[in-house]
């Protein structure tokens, strides 16, 4: 079995004829689609939160059909019922007998769309379909295709008509995205294609060729002093003073649980494979930090009353816990070895 992923030039040509025909629909939100792919090539979900109309469920549905990707939407509302999402049993009169239906969650890429106006019952129905990849009805379980991807959006939760999320569940979310408005230029781009023919989005890779992408990104190196940021990150924010944040020890009520140092080092997996890499850098891990903690960080009452984010908690603990300092080719270099005894093995 290979230790290395396929060659990057493959891999980098396959992602941007991805994006490029993703770009061909959705304008701007770089940084956005940037993070879509990494949840994509890692296997993780996505929570997305913004204002409505800036194109999060259009970047979703382009995608699906971009990787030829089954894709469902499911409207979350008030009146939403767990088997609107997972499926039921059914009587069938004419045969007098039971049989399965399987909901919507069954399938490549699931749109949660406004995830969060739907009530904690409906909430906890996806704990098993995001964790385990799988659906229990009736004491059966059926088991989701794969590749399989939830991107969930959310209005900012001040919006009314909206509920706060479980902490079981954004726990599950690999990283949660801000998305802000765009630019008066990319706002002039989307009111004239607004005006003309909608585009045709071409299908440029298979789900079977997204599934090797993943297994690929598993094998993109991560050193263990990267590891090991990545423990400290987390860490400092269970206990800030530990970590020479002596400040911050009031202003954090939970910090983040392990799947945050998991989310880390995959998603650094993830971006050094979007780059052209075989291994992971400190930037990888850093410049996803904010998007991996900022849901799974929850502030004290003291520190929101004086109008502190997460973000802002998350930048001093960034600046305060030091990267591995080591030139970008000794991690190269380092990578080399390992994956030669891997070989051997």
């Amino acid at each position: 079995m290979p230790t290395h992923p396929r060659p990057a030039a493959d891999t980098a040509t396959l992602m941007e004829q991805i994006l490029y025909e993703v770009k061909r629909v959705v304008v701007g939100q770089d940084r956005f689609l940037e993070r879509v792919m990494v949840a994509m090539l890692a296997g993780g979900h996505l929570l997305v939160e913004g204002v409505p109309g800036l194109a999060k469920t259009l970047t979703a549905k382009t995608l699906a059909g971009a990787v030829q990707g089954g894709f469902k939407r499911i409207q979350f509302t008030p009146d939403l019922v767990p088997a609107d999402l997972v499926g039921t049993r059914m009587y069938h009169q004419r045969t007098g007998e039971f049989a399965t239906v399987l909901g919507p969650v069954f399938t490549h890429l699931l749109l949660a769309d406004e995830i969060n106006r739907a009530p904690a019952k409906v909430q906890s129905a996806l704990l098993e379909v995001m964790q385990e990849r799988q659906v229990t009805i009736a004491g059966e379980t059926h088991p989701l295709p794969a590749p399989f991807l939830v991107m969930a959006t959310q209005n900012p939760i001040e919006t009314e008509g909206t509920y706060q999320l479980p902490e079981a569940q954004v726990d599950r979310f690999m990283m949660k995205v801000l998305v802000d408005y765009p630019s008066e230029e990319e706002e002039f781009v989307i009111a004239q294609r607004a005006l003309q023919p909608a585009v045709a989005v071409a299908a440029v890779a298979s789900t079977q060729q997204l599934a090797a992408l993943q297994a690929d990104c598993r094998r993109v190196y991560v050193d263990p002093a990267l590891l090991q940021y990545a423990v400290r990150l987390v860490a400092a924010t269970r206990d800030p003073a530990r970590h020479g944040l002596p400040e911050l020890a009031g202003r954090i009520a939970t910090g983040a649980s392990p799947r945050a140092t998991i989310a880390l080092a995959e998603g650094a997996q993830a971006l050094a494979l979007l780059r052209g890499r075989s291994y992971a850098l400190p930037q990888d891990m850093t410049e996803l930090a904010a998007d991996v903690l900022r849901h799974r960080v929850a502030l004290s009452y003291e520190a929101l009353s004086d109008g502190q984010d997460a973000d802002a908690v998350i930048g001093r603990i960034l600046a305060r816990v030091a990267p591995p300092a080591r030139p970008p080719h000794q991690w190269a270099a380092q990578s080399a070895p390992d994956a030669g005894q891997a070989e051997h093995a």
